[in-house]
């Protein structure tokens, strides 16, 4: 049972828990969802709509146009280390 009282909805938080870490996307979600960081906020730091994102998070979506920087992102400390830095 989630008893998570995070801004992420139980429902993305589980489809998360439950999806291939091998996405990226994934991978993303699990580092915000972890860290609280609003989906807006992604949404509008990659140019894509919440909904993108959510899919990207779940797994139904591969975020192949973002690919590089969401890893260049995660390995330079994640989402903070990584937009201060531009």
């Amino acid at each position: 049972m989630i008893t998570d009282n995070r801004g992420y909805s139980k429902k993305i938080i589980l489809a998360n828990q439950e999806a291939s870490d091998e996405s990226i996307g994934v991978q993303l979600g699990r580092y915000c969802i972890s860290r609280d960081i609003p989906v807006s906020e992604i949404a509008d730091y990659f140019s894509v709509t919440r909904m993108t994102i959510y899919g990207w998070f779940d797994g139904t979506h591969i975020p192949s146009d973002h690919s590089e920087k969401i890893v260049t992102m995660l390995k330079n400390g994640g989402w903070n280390g990584y937009t201060q830095g531009e």
